[in-house]
């Protein structure tokens, strides 16, 4: 089975980004792709603030990034870009761990004020891993259903981009697994 790895760079819990990554998490595992999530809080602070690439939280987590076929990367908007928590996480990992790898990026803001978050801050830092970014998804907070994990969104525009884009990542693991 092939396996996806989610990455969630909100350091609130709960939050919007989470519920939102946990709904994907659903999709893929419908179209039969197992996954892993992984959150900034699961790692220790003085790794993150030190950047302990060595340690062994770090070195685990990058050995399953490598090994993914595919990665989601979600994140709420702190000043117009990604949190600095997850560049921190990501700034941990090997040059090349995404590479050759299809990469969802996802983020969530407070307006659509910072709609092009994901095409100037997110997808260069996965071109930086060697991923290939898809197209992505962002969500404003309204449009997330906090008091409904299993059905975070509602509006029907909305579910047929995300099905879409879970669409497109699955027919880019595929493409990925016929190459090689």
């Amino acid at each position: 089975m092939s396996q996806i790895v989610i990455i969630s760079g909100s350091p609130a819990v709960p939050s919007r980004t989470d519920i939102t990554l946990k709904y994907f998490e659903s999709l893929v595992n419908e179209a039969g792709f197992s996954t892993v999530t992984y959150s900034v809080t699961d790692f220790a602070a003085d790794d993150l603030v030190k950047g302990r690439y060595d340690s062994a939280d770090i070195v685990k987590f990058a050995d399953v990034v490598k090994q993914a076929e595919a990665v989601i990367i979600g994140s709420p908007v702190y000043k117009a870009s990604y949190t600095g928590v997850l560049k921190s996480l990501l700034d941990l990992l090997p040059e090349s761990v995404l590479k050759n790898k299809p990469v969802l990026p996802m983020m969530v803001g407070g307006s659509t004020r910072h709609l092009l978050a994901i095409d100037y801050s997110l997808k260069p830092l996965i071109g930086i891993l060697k991923g290939q970014p898809l197209q992505g998804l962002y969500f404003v907070d309204s449009e997330i259903d906090k008091n409904d994990a299993a059905a975070p969104i509602k509006d029907e525009e909305l579910l047929e981009r995300i099905q879409s884009q879970i669409a497109e990542l699955v027919e880019a693991i595929e493409k990925g697994k016929s190459a090689n």
